[in-house]
């Protein structure tokens, strides 16, 4: 008697023809093509998507992937990868050769880091990073290289400090560290800078004169606190104006 074979307990996903995917094809308003297959519960990557790589966004969020294939490099015109809210916990090391890419959000998956490639850092044209939503408790040294970055999203995580890494981005505006274990032993009035959970940065040629000098002012008082207590450490975000700034209050809080 022959035996059956035994059921997969995976969900099989919902399988995307080369005829759907045209479909879901779409011009923005700015002339990029963008190929949106969100929410269409996904559990592979459809390999008929190669023969449209010439798209500059690709949406396949809130699907359930968990591998995404090296051959994601053949979408070499690639502006915007949005991969947020599936089940990976791998970075392939091939999206290093996304050299386009502007926009890459893996926010709310199970990456840890371990399952961020060290070349992340070769993506010199990247303007935003959102690693919210994962288990990473450390990003690779390799992000410091990311010159062109502007925003970074870090929160609920498992980071227990601030990467170093992060002190090497000259354009950094927009850091989100919410919801990690960042210890706060330290008191409010010493600690302001490890307290804060959303950091907005700006340089001090972007504020004005009066702004530039209650920032100034804040800062030496917090300078002269740290240097009294022999436990702190010494601020990471150098020639940068104290997060939170006064000139930032109108922000929306950036995730």
């Amino acid at each position: 008697m022959v035996k059956g074979k035994k059921k997969s307990n995976e969900p099989s996903g919902r399988k995307i023809t080369l005829k759907m995917a045209r479909n879901a094809l779409k011009v923005t308003v700015d002339g990029k093509h963008r190929l949106d297959l969100s929410n269409m519960e996904i559990t592979t990557f459809p390999k008929c998507l190669l023969k449209l790589c010439d798209i500059e966004e690709l949406d396949l969020s809130r699907n359930l992937l968990k591998k995404i294939p090296d051959a994601i490099d053949k979408f070499m015109n690639l502006r915007l990868l949005d991969l947020h809210s599936n089940h990976l916990e791998q970075v392939p090391a091939a999206i290093g050769r996304l050299q386009n890419l502007d926009s890459l959000n893996l926010c709310n998956n199970r990456l840890s880091a371990v399952g961020l490639p060290h070349e992340l850092g070769l993506l010199r044209n990247l303007r935003t990073l959102n690693l919210g939503m994962n288990r990473i408790e450390s990003l690779p040294p390799s992000v410091a290289a990311l010159k062109e970055l502007q925003e970074l999203g870090l929160f609920n995580n498992l980071l227990t400090n601030l990467p170093e890494c992060i002190q090497s981005l000259p354009k950094l505006q927009k850091l989100n560290t919410r919801s990690n274990p960042i210890p706060t032993d330290e008191s409010p009035e010493v600690d302001r800078m490890q307290r804060a959970e959303c950091l907005y940065l700006v340089r001090e040629d972007c504020l004005c004169t009066d702004c530039l000098k209650r920032c100034r002012e804040g800062r030496e008082k917090l300078d002269s606190q740290k240097s009294a207590a022999s436990t702190l450490k010494k601020t990471m975000f150098a020639g940068l104006i104290t997060p939170n700034s006064v000139a930032q209050e109108n922000q929306a809080l950036w995730r």
